[in-house]
């Protein structure tokens, strides 16, 4: 940096490097010479008006790609939901058909293994799960099985 840099403002500083960046960088998209370009006081107005655009033009690459990569996600993250609610229809299949095949003894040997605190999230749980079968009773009852 030369000494002309440190009497100005951050905010200059960061400007100043911004610009040089987005010289740099467009330089290398388009495959020519790094265009050097000295910001001072002296600048033109055309050459001003031109680093703003570059810096503009750098800004909405940026942005295009990172709007792509965040949809990009959404997507795998709507399929992992997907995915999960499906395994999750099935385990509480499976979990309700295993209770309705088990003994009442089988059911209290179980219930005794699990602490308190869970069995009273299974008792919550228990009291979803039977709504649920219940809807899912009486929307299949008129579809053959």
């Amino acid at each position: 940096m030369s000494t002309e840099m440190f009497a100005k403002t951050p905010m200059e500083v960061a400007v100043y490097q911004l610009h040089n960046f987005s010289i740099s960088f467009f330089s290398s998209l388009l495959g020519g010479d790094v265009v050097s370009v000295k910001l001072d006081n002296s600048a033109s107005g055309a050459s001003v008006v031109a680093i703003d655009n570059k810096i503009e033009q750098a800004m909405d690459l940026v942005k295009n790609h990172l709007m792509y990569a965040v949809r990009e996600e959404v997507e795998i993250l709507k399929e992992q939901i997907k995915e999960l609610a499906e395994k999750n229809n099935q385990l509480e299949r499976e979990n309700y058909l295993l209770k309705n095949l088990a003994s009442p003894e089988q059911l209290e040997k179980f219930q005794s293994r699990i602490p308190t605190d869970v069995q009273l999230d299974n008792q919550s749980m228990q009291v979803n799960t039977e709504h649920q079968q219940l809807q899912m009773c009486t929307h299949s009852s008129g579809s053959a099985v």
